[in-house]
């Protein structure tokens, strides 16, 4: 029974907010905010390595094209080193080759490489990588393990072992067409068509490789 004047209480009741986003919608906000912001600094990163070089590129640098603190830049990459390395992971997309006949294969090739470098996003960092690879031992450490880890395993699986040793001469063919055409930009070689590129590379490509 209750004293005469006092009335029951109630405590630790909580209210939700009806406006207040539930916990799940909040981790899925800061994830895409994350992704943002980790985007704003590779795209940044690669510009300034693209302009500036590997030696000159500094994290501060890349903070203020991105409109963000150094320390952040700190905080998703840690050093300029492993900067640099993300912002340069290039995935080549090269398609299944198992199923492409080997007399098509060297157009198949060359037409995929233009594409790649021509059709990408200036941010993509393709050509950001071949561009520093010709002054950075970094970059060129990445070029030759990207093209080792790619393009020597897609083209020896679908060429005889006789082909294998064959693959590091391709791969200088299509480097040598991307440092004309898109770096020092030959005239010999920017005014061809992509046409007149696959109709007379690809037939190199083929007696370089023996199919």
């Amino acid at each position: 029974m209750l004293a005469h004047g006092c009335w029951p209480t109630i405590v630790d009741v909580k209210t939700t907010d009806e406006n207040q986003p539930l916990a799940g919608a909040q981790d899925a906000d800061g994830a895409r905010r994350s992704d943002r912001t980790r985007a704003a600094i590779l795209r940044a990163a690669r510009e300034r390595f693209a302009e500036h070089g590997f030696e000159r590129t500094t994290i501060r640098a890349v903070a203020a094209d991105a409109d963000i603190d150094p320390s952040m830049v700190m905080r998703y990459f840690g050093t300029k080193e492993r900067l640099f390395d993300a912002a340069l992971d290039i995935d080549l997309r090269l398609p299944d080759l198992t199923a492409v006949p080997l007399a098509d294969l060297p157009e198949l090739l060359v037409r995929h490489f233009l594409d790649r470098w021509e059709s990408d996003p200036p941010d993509d960092g393709l050509l950001v990588l071949l561009r520093s690879a010709v002054t950075n031992e970094r970059a060129a450490q990445r070029t030759r393990e990207m093209f080792a880890a790619q393009v020597a395993p897609a083209v020896t699986e679908v060429l005889p072992p006789r082909a294998a040793a064959r693959i590091g001469l391709v791969s200088a063919q299509l480097l040598g067409l991307a440092l004309t055409r898109y770096l020092l930009r030959m005239p010999a070689v920017t005014e061809l068509t992509k046409e007149e590129i696959v109709a007379t590379l690809a037939p190199a490509i083929a007696r370089t490789l023996g199919v």
